[in-house]
């Protein structure tokens, strides 16, 4: 071994090496990031679920038929809320009626029309006019008077005895108690009173030798005591007016001490409560639910979310981590296309979270819906929810067995949201599958609206069957059941329209909706392409075409096949005069080049072919089959040319160099990608492009490529090979079709090409010119290409 080979094997060591550090390194930060995420889920589901009621009892209402036997799991006092609020309305009637009285309501009367008097006295001294006086009189005492009787109050105001004689009414009227409103008084003391005076603060229960009268009493009181004085009519008359508005009850009800004493009477009563012992039966299967069982069902409910509310939480977490772990775990180990990376994760985490979320809402907004329309049921509203849309757009997105993972997982969160409900939990599964199955290919936005018409009929049928399950009436709830089950269809195909760019935008997808945008040849990278690199152009075209047609043979998506042969080669685009299909009739610059130089601008389209697709935001997919496109291929043409021309004993040339690299198809679009690709570029070489010829070149071209090892890493099965085969034979042939001579022949030119036919390893052949061409060299700038492509 010479020592350029063992510095050789050194560094590949080492390259080796490192590649694992680096692996593991990488493989360690993904493994945390995994965990992380199903933290951050099963916390967010719990967070979710648990407060409106975890894995409890079904809610049921009075007469429904009950699915199963259910005891109380230990003993349960249960409140008795209508007993308790009778009894609590009891102790607060009982509350009597608090009102304050003011034992010197009488005296601050009298005060007053001695202030009144001493006014008018004043006023006559100072020689104040008669209409200041007037209404002065109005404006500080409230006593409105005429002329007439103010000229007599004024005389009255002359006699000192007059204001005893008032004080001396007052004191007789107010010994009994006064009320501003006899009737409501009355209504109150037929329940009770209590008069607390207002100086002492001391009470006392009202008797019924407590006389009690109103303001109209009190009044006619007033004027027979004026009668009985010595005082002349007119001066009887105007002390009355006079005293008559200073008049005022001396009791008044205190109705926020009162309303406070009740609140305290009825916070005082202890609930009543009805002992269910543990074991006791409180429902059994198949009978008629009682409202006092719904009672007895709702108090356990309640007492599981208030008492237990952390252990019903630590068990709803362990519940969902150990359904998502072990789901993810089994299907990765034993479905053969579920292989999330994770950003297909985060994906998945995201849109479970949001999708419960969603429905949890929706479960108030039924609850308010049920508040405005109490002729529908609530649990009716609930089919109206997009139960399909989080399997929808995963099956958009991802894949069909990711897909039935994820519904089978929503399903089952689903039903422990609505209770445990076993009915909720069947319909979600099964509207979830029906709308993964509509969308499997979506070839048009309008395919998105049929496949929610579609799923709506199939919800109407479902909850038909799921009815005809229970053994119910036809009842209108019902007709609302199915209609708004096929309005459910509609507003999840409504909802997954309008949410799949968005997704492809924040996780940067490629879906089949953006394949049609891409497929369109209009696109700008598209147009650069057949202007810049026609040959190439043309050569993506016919790529896709064959591998459209293997695609659909072995089960691949056809449309994501088509669109990535379309854009497999766009690196050619920054040097199209490099690859042989765009030269034409021009010098082959390769002939002055290096075999290596030429190898790394081979090598280089790929390259360039990915950053072009990351700047024009053609999705990971499409990125990594032009990555792998020509997997780690040799490039024999420029291998054998720089082994022709290297010293053995002085270079050693190593095939390394010359090979692409990589990395080898991952997956069956990537390998059908390469497949078509390299048959292609072959068939071009054919002179007698005979179906014999055809399946010999395609069975070569095919067993070269396996024996390589590029097909090593890709899910492609033997039998699959055998039907790409299949396909590109009969797409070739369609290509490569025999036409009559015409009656008038046509005159061709060929051209002489100077150096290789081909610059990597599927073009490294020469064409074998026939007999005739020979004799007969073509002329520049002829039209050979058209032979070459199956065109003459």
């Amino acid at each position: 071994m010479t020592k350029s080979e063992r510095k050789s094997e050194q560094l590949s060591a080492q390259k080796s090496s490192s590649h694992l550090t680096k692996q593991d390194q990488q493989g360690g930060d993904e493994n945390f990031q995994r965990v992380l995420l199903l933290i951050i889920l099963v916390v967010s589901l719990t967070f979710i679920i648990v407060p409106k009621g975890t894995l409890t009892p079904t809610e049921f209402a009075p007469g429904d038929i009950v699915p199963r036997d259910i005891k109380a799991p230990r003993d349960i006092l249960i409140p008795d809320d209508e007993l308790s609020e009778q009894k609590r309305h009891d102790a607060a009637r009982e509350v009597a009626s608090l009102y304050d009285f003011d034992p010197a309501t009488g005296a601050m009367i009298s005060d007053q029309v001695d202030q009144i008097l001493a006014s008018l006295s004043v006023g006559i001294d100072l020689e104040v006019t008669e209409d200041q006086q007037i209404s002065d009189l109005e404006s500080n005492f409230g006593v409105k008077a005429d002329k007439k009787t103010f000229t007599v109050l004024k005389e009255i105001s002359a006699h000192d005895e007059i204001k005893s004689r008032v004080t001396l009414i007052m004191t007789s009227l107010y010994r009994q108690k006064v009320a501003g409103n006899l009737k409501l008084f009355e209504a109150d003391r037929s329940k009770g009173v209590i008069f607390r005076s207002l100086n002492t603060q001391t009470e006392t229960a009202d008797s019924s030798q407590t006389k009690v009268i109103g303001l109209g009493q009190l009044q006619d009181s007033l004027k027979k005591a004026v009668k009985d004085t010595d005082l002349s009519a007119s001066q009887q008359k105007a002390l009355q007016s006079l005293i008559e508005p200073l008049l005022r009850p001396n009791i008044s009800f205190n109705q926020k001490e009162t309303e406070a004493r009740r609140q305290i009477a009825r916070e005082e009563v202890k609930p009543v409560l009805i002992q269910v012992k543990k074991g006791e039966m409180i429902t059994r299967e198949g009978d008629r639910i009682t409202l006092d069982q719904v009672k007895r069902l709702g108090a356990l409910r309640d007492d599981r979310s208030t008492v237990s509310l952390w252990r019903n939480a630590t068990g709803m977490l362990l519940s969902c981590f150990l359904l998502v772990y072990f789901s993810h775990i089994f299907a990765r180990r034993n479905i053969r296309k579920y292989r999330p990376d994770n950003r297909d994760l985060i994906f998945l985490a995201t849109i479970f979270v949001v999708h419960i979320l969603i429905l949890k809402i929706s479960i108030f907004i039924s609850a308010a819906l049920d508040s405005a329309f109490p002729y529908i049921d609530q649990n009716t509203y609930y089919y109206v929810f997009p139960f399909a849309v989080g399997t929808m757009l995963v099956r958009i997105v991802l894949n069909s067995e990711i897909s039935l993972i994820f519904a089978i997982l929503s399903a089952i969160v689903t039903g422990a949201l609505f209770g445990n409900s076993y009915a909720v939990m069947v319909f979600a599964f099964l509207t979830s599958l029906s709308g993964a199955h509509w969308v499997r290919h979506v070839t048009e936005r309008s395919s998105l609206f049929r496949a929610g018409l579609r799923l709506g009929m199939f919800n109407f049928v479902l909850l038909f069957a799921l009815h005809l399950m229970t053994s119910r009436p036809f009842d209108l709830q019902l007709i609302y059941k199915l209609g708004f089950g096929f309005v459910g269809g509609l507003v999840a195909a409504v909802v997954v329209t309008g949410v799949v760019p968005l997704v492809e935008s924040i996780f940067r997808y490629t879906t089949n909706i953006k394949l049609l945008e891409l497929a369109n040849m209009n696109n700008p990278v598209l147009r650069d392409l057949m202007v810049q690199a026609p040959g190439t152009y043309h050569h993506s075209i016919i790529v896709g075409n064959l591998a459209e047609a293997a695609a659909e043979n072995i089960g691949v998506n056809p449309l994501m096949v088509r669109v990535a042969a379309y854009y497999h080669d766009i690196g050619k685009i920054r040097k199209p005069l490099y690859f042989i299909e765009n030269i034409g009739g021009q010098e082959n610059r390769h002939d002055k080049l290096a075999p290596s130089m030429s190898a790394l601008i081979l090598m280089a389209h790929v390259k360039d072919g990915a950053e072009m697709a990351r700047e024009n935001r053609l999705g990971q997919a499409l990125i990594d089959i032009i990555r792998q496109h020509h997997g780690t291929g040799l490039m024999k043409f420029f291998y054998d040319r720089a082994k022709s021309k290297a010293d053995p004993e002085v270079e050693q040339i190593d095939e390394r160099d010359y090979r692409y690299h990589g990395p080898k198809p991952q997956t069956r679009e990537a390998a059908l990608i390469m497949l078509a690709d390299a048959i292609e570029a072959a068939s071009r070489t054919l002179t007698d492009p005979t179906p014999a010829r055809i399946q010999g070149m395609v069975q070569k071209i095919i067993n070269n490529i396996f024996i390589d090892g590029q097909l090593d890493e890709c899910e492609l099965t033997l039998k699959d090979i055998h039907n790409i085969a299949k396909s590109f034979n009969l797409v070739l042939g369609g290509i490569f079709h025999y036409r009559v001579d015409y009656p008038e022949p046509v005159s061709k030119e060929r051209v002489t090409e100077k150096g290789p036919r081909s610059l990597d390893e599927d073009r490294n052949r020469k064409s074998s010119d026939q007999t005739e061409d020979k004799k007969n060299p073509p002329a520049k700038g002829s039209t050979e290409d058209l032979k070459r492509l199956g065109m003459s």
